[in-house]
């Protein structure tokens, strides 16, 4: 009687935990959460998408420096000073005495020059479109990571809440076995039934409370996998709320096509290589035009020694003017290159309809599993109640000495499996359903 009392208790407080009506609160060791604020704490502690987040800021500090190099021009300062010897001047030949011709000794240049490019066969805007498209591929990698990091967050919950709902379905279970136990007892006491059976439901009960133990320990490694990727300590008790699978969508197979073909992170990483290979290819055919910019220096300098006759003054001199040079050796030395940019193409092209196949691929297997596993929740609550029919028709007959103890214990074993089954198939719908979700890109 007190252990009835003990697992009645226990039963109470789990449905208390379910019930719970806030998420996210931490009462002493033990974290109530719903499933968007697991995805929040799993996003905001995976080293994973911090990672990917700090990949897409380099390309974006890269897209922002290039589009300066483009705006701006280069611009340096330098100064010079030196000290040069007399001209040694030999009048009769080299191997005679030399005269020293004196010169100014001490020389300083100061002075500044930039370069602005006008036109570099548009390497520089290719650039800046590549850069950009750089980024906009970490954007969508980000977004893969954090979807990625989504579902795996959504499979432990489930994972934790389905060892959990075993549990509670264990517990009850056992608490029937020991209440049917007492019966037979009775019966025994009253020559009804025989000793065997007696231990026969006494084995089997014991065999339930060695699966409650195993369960419980599923828990523990459920919860610990959970703890992880949340960023918390191993020994916090997490408890997930229930998530109404009623509230799934149901949405028919054309329709998540669609969204794939718009949001798929397969579909646009492939997208982002290809345009970054087109823009590879029109970069390589740039090397044969022409560069054009427009240069300029001003500088101060001590001695004056640009026109004759010289003298130890300060001048100043600015030039200002235009260059252009053609890269003649590209007219030869391209064609591999560019023949080589084609084929990058290409294939690039060719993996991006391949991505596309496998994206179709992947939705229609993921929306079939989900169709399946939402057909098997249907089935598994008829097994139940054919179970449950079964079983209470098995009670009556066996109490009435028309069947046999192993009768009776198989169909109590059959509606178990059956509850098990149920509970399984349902957090299995939901599991498919965000597999499904993250599959399409919009998780």
């Amino acid at each position: 009687m007190q252990r009835t009392i003990v697992l009645l208790f226990f039963l109470v407080f789990q449905q208390l935990v379910f019930a719970a009506p806030q998420s996210g609160i931490a009462t002493g060791d033990t974290l109530y959460l719903t499933l968007p604020d697991a995805w929040k704490k799993a996003e905001l502690h995976s080293r994973l998408i911090e990672i990917q987040r700090k990949t897409t800021a380099i390309a974006l500090e890269e897209y922002k420096d290039a589009k300066l190099e483009l705006l701006f021009p280069e611009v340096s300062v330098k100064g010079t000073a030196e000290k040069a010897s007399n001209i040694p001047i030999y009048e009769n030949g080299l191997f005679s005495k030399p005269k020293q011709h004196e010169v100014i000794h001490t020389l300083y240049h100061i002075g500044a020059e930039f370069y602005q490019i006008l036109y570099h066969g548009n390497k520089y805007r290719l650039k800046i479109k590549a850069d950009k498209t750089s980024h906009q591929l970490s954007e969508v990698q980000e977004n893969k990571v954090v979807s990625d990091i989504r579902y795996k967050t959504a499979s432990l919950y489930l994972d934790l809440q389905r060892c959990l709902l075993f549990k509670d379905l264990i517990v009850k279970d056992i608490m029937d076995q020991e209440e049917q136990l007492k019966e037979i007892k009775s019966f025994h006491k009253n020559g009804v039934v025989l000793k065997s059976d007696v231990l026969r439901i006494e084995l089997d009960l014991s065999k339930r409370k060695m699966a409650l133990v195993t369960i419980d320990n599923d828990i523990l490694i459920a919860s610990q996998k959970l703890n992880i990727i949340l960023g918390e300590p191993d020994e916090r008790k997490v408890y997930p709320l229930m998530i109404d699978a009623q509230k799934v969508g149901r949405l028919p197979y054309q329709h998540y096509l669609e969204q794939a073909l718009k949001h798929s992170f397969a579909y646009h990483i492939s997208e982002k290589q290809t345009e970054l290979s087109a823009i590879n290819l029109k970069k390589v055919k740039a090397n044969t035009r022409p560069n054009i910019g427009i240069y300029g220096e001003f500088y101060y300098a001590n001695p004056q020694i640009f026109l004759a006759p010289y003298n130890p003054s300060w001048y100043s001199l600015g030039v200002i003017g235009v260059k252009a040079t053609y890269p003649l050796s590209a007219l030869y030395h391209n064609i591999h290159k560019v023949n080589a940019a084609k084929l990058e193409l290409d294939k690039e092209e060719e993996a991006h309809h391949h991505t596309e196949d496998m994206v179709r691929q992947a939705v229609k297997e993921a929306y079939l599993r989900y169709e399946e596993a939402l057909k098997q929740i249907d089935v598994s609550e008829v097994d139940v109640k054919q179970a449950q029919e079964n079983a209470r028709i098995i009670k009556n007959t066996y109490f009435n000495q028309t069947s046999l103890i192993t009768d009776l214990l198989d169909a109590d074993i059959q509606l178990l499996q059956a509850r098990f089954e149920l509970a399984a198939a349902r957090i299995l719908a939901q599991d498919k359903y965000y597999l499904l979700q993250n599959v399409i890109g919009i998780l």
